[in-house]
C-alpha cells in the first residue's frame, strides 16, 4: 500500500513537472528548428569554388523568397492567441466593470445629487447596462473566440509538432471526421461527469472527484493533439489516460486550479484559452512513461464512452449495414468506439 501511495504520488508530481517545465520549450522549438537546416545546408555544401559560389547565389536568392513565404513562428502564434484572448477579450470586460459602469454611476450621483430617485434610476439603469453589454459583445465575442481560439490551437499543435517531431500521420478522411465527432461527445459527457461529481454528499470527496475529471479532461485536451497526429485512436488515447492517471492528474493539476479561480465562467474562458497553448507545447514535449503507476487503472471514463457508443450507433440506426454488421460510415466502424476497458 506504501509503495502504491509512493508510485502515485511520484507520477503526479512527474506529470506537473512536465506541464510546467514542459511549457518553457516554447522558446526553443523556433530556435531549433533554424539550426536543423543551417544543418543541413553545411553539410550538403560542394567544396568546389565555382559551386561555393553558384551555392551561395542560390542561397541569398533563397532567402529573398523565404522572407515572403516563412510561416509564422510557434511563439507569434501563441502571442497572438494570449493578445486576442487577454489583450481584447479579457481587457473589454474589464475596462466595462471596472471603468465604465464606475464612471456612469458617478455621473449617475453627480445628476441626482444622491437623492433616492438617482437610487431608483441607477438600479434600472445598471443591470439594463450589463445586460445589453453581455448580450451585445460578450456572447458574440465568446461565441468568435471559440472558433478562432480551436483554429489556433490546432495551428499551434501542428507547427509544435512538425517542428520537433516531422510530418503527422493522418488518417483517412472519413476516419478523421468521426474520430473528431466522437472524441468531442466523449469530452462533452465527461465534462458534465465532473460537474455532477461535485454534488456527492460527502463533503470534500465531491470536490476531489470533480479536481480529477477536470485534471484529467484538461490533459486529454492538450495531449490529443499530439496523439492524433501520431495516428493514436481515441480508445487508445483514453485507456493510456486510465492506465497512468496518477502522471495526467499531476500535468493537468495546474491548469484546473487556474480556471477554477476566477468565479465568472467567461473569465475561467479567457484564462483556459491564454494559458492552453503553453499546455499544448508541454503535451507536444512530455513523454510519460509507458507503464502503469498503479495497480488499478482510473476508470472514469467507461460510462461517457457506453454513453456516446448509444448515441452513435442510434444516430447511424437509418443506414445501410456494412458486413459485419456495422453501420457505414459510423465510427465504431473505423474502431475508435470501442470501451478502452475491453482492449487490455
Amino acid at each position: 500500500m506504501a509503495d502504491t501511495i509512493k508510485l502515485i504520488t511520484l507520477g503526479i508530481a512527474k506529470g506537473l513537472q512536465d506541464a510546467i517545465l514542459g511549457s518553457l520549450r516554447v522558446y526553443k522549438l523556433d530556435h531549433e528548428g533554424r539550426e536543423e537546416v543551417e544543418e543541413v545546408q553545411q553539410t550538403s555544401e560542394p567544396r568546389s569554388t565555382l559551386a561555393k559560389r553558384r551555392a551561395e547565389k542560390m542561397k541569398g536568392m533563397e532567402t529573398k523568397t523565404s522572407t515572403k513565404k516563412e510561416e509564422p513562428k510557434v511563439l507569434q502564434r501563441i502571442v497572438l492567441c494570449c493578445a486576442w484572448n487577454g489583450g481584447v477579450f479579457w481587457a473589454s470586460m474589464l475596462i466595462f466593470n471596472s471603468l465604465l459602469m464606475p464612471l456612469i454611476h458617478y455621473m449617475t450621483e453627480l445628476l441626482f445629487n444622491s437623492s433616492s430617485s438617482q437610487n431608483l434610476v441607477w438600479a434600472r439603469l445598471g443591470p439594463m447596462l450589463s445586460w445589453t453589454f453581455s448580450t451585445l459583445w460578450v456572447l458574440p465575442l465568446f461565441i468568435l473566440s471559440k472558433i478562432v481560439n480551436s483554429l489556433w490551437f490546432r495551428d499551434i499543435a501542428e507547427a509544435a509538432y512538425r517542428k520537433s517531431r516531422g510530418r503527422p500521420q493522418l488518417p483517412s478522411l472519413s476516419k478523421m471526421i468521426a474520430d473528431v465527432l466522437f472524441s468531442i461527445v466523449l469530452q462533452i459527457f465527461f465534462l458534465i461527469q465532473g460537474m455532477l461529481a461535485r454534488y456527492l454528499p460527502i463533503h470534500g470527496v465531491g470536490e476531489l472527484v470533480s479536481l480529477i475529471h477536470m485534471c484529467l479532461l484538461y490533459s486529454l485536451y492538450a495531449f490529443e493533439y499530439k496523439w492524433f497526429n501520431m495516428g493514436w485512436e481515441v480508445h487508445k488515447r483514453v485507456s493510456y489516460i486510465e492506465t497512468n492517471w496518477p502522471y495526467f492528474v499531476g500535468f493537468g493539476l495546474p491548469l484546473a486550479v487556474l480556471t477554477a479561480l476566477p468565479s465568472s465562467l467567461i473569465i475561467s474562458g479567457c484564462v483556459f484559452s491564454i494559458l492552453f497553448p503553453l499546455f499544448i507545447i508541454s503535451g507536444n514535449e512530455a513523454a510519460p512513461i509507458q507503464q502503469s503507476y498503479c495497480e488499478f487503472p482510473l476508470r472514469l471514463f467507461s460510462f461517457v464512452i457506453s454513453i456516446s457508443n448509444a448515441i452513435f450507433h442510434r444516430a447511424n440506426r437509418g443506414n445501410p449495414p456494412s458486413v459485419r454488421g456495422t453501420p457505414a460510415g459510423s465510427p465504431a466502424k473505423h474502431g475508435i468506439l470501442k470501451d478502452p476497458n475491453k482492449t487490455r
